[in-house]
């Protein structure tokens, strides 16, 4: 899959406000500074189409990308901002649980996982509950570039050894890097796959 065209088209602040569509949607989502956006902008190779930052928590809304007129991307806040009360994250965890789980044109989940720091307590638990809620989703390991191969690998290896403890099988998983575009394939022929 290639992607020809990729229009902004509006941040809601909730489920409901949301764009009234049935076309497929394809979310990505991660804790805060992640590279959420960078990801975004690296698939679509429109380098200016989600807003990045160096400061984490840009993302504050459900913002929707309209694909090639034929689906969307679902650019969500990051979770774990601690730079934002507790209310209010709990605030924006309870939306973006509520998109997921009642967004009926969801097709697929792009968790984003920092590989280049140990793993993290609130991606494991978030991956956990996708994976009780039953969304489909897959993992997108960020930043392999950042740490020395070793030290990535051992990341790697030990957020899935977290993950076997409680999982039979464990879900896809796709690593990335925006600076050298790894993953890009992988991760538009995982969209193209999810939409036959």
């Amino acid at each position: 899959m290639q992607i020809h065209t990729a229009q902004y088209i509006q941040s809601s602040p909730n489920l409901e406000g949301c764009p009234i569509t049935d076309q497929p949607e394809f979310a990505f989502i991660g804790r805060s500074n992640v590279g959420k956006s960078s990801l975004i902008n690296m698939i679509t190779g429109k380098n200016k189409l989600a807003l990045t930052s160096s400061k984490p928590g840009k993302t504050r809304n459900i913002n929707h990308f309209w694909i090639d007129e034929k689906w969307y991307i679902v650019d969500l806040p990051g979770y774990g901002y601690a730079q934002i009360s507790q209310m209010q994250r709990d605030l924006w965890l309870k939306v973006i649980q509520e998109f997921f789980i009642k967004r009926e044109q969801l097709k697929n989940v792009f968790l984003l996982v920092d590989a280049s720091i140990p793993p993290q307590k609130k991606d494991l638990e978030f991956t956990n509950w996708l994976g009780k809620s039953n969304i489909p989703f897959c993992i997108v390991f960020t930043k392999i570039d950042k740490e020395k191969t070793l030290k990535m690998q051992k990341n790697i290896a030990d957020y899935k050894a977290e993950l076997k403890k409680t999982w039979a099988a464990l879900p896809t998983m796709i690593l990335s890097s925006t600076e050298k575009e790894l993953g890009k394939k992988e991760i538009l022929d995982y969209i193209s796959l999810c939409m036959k």
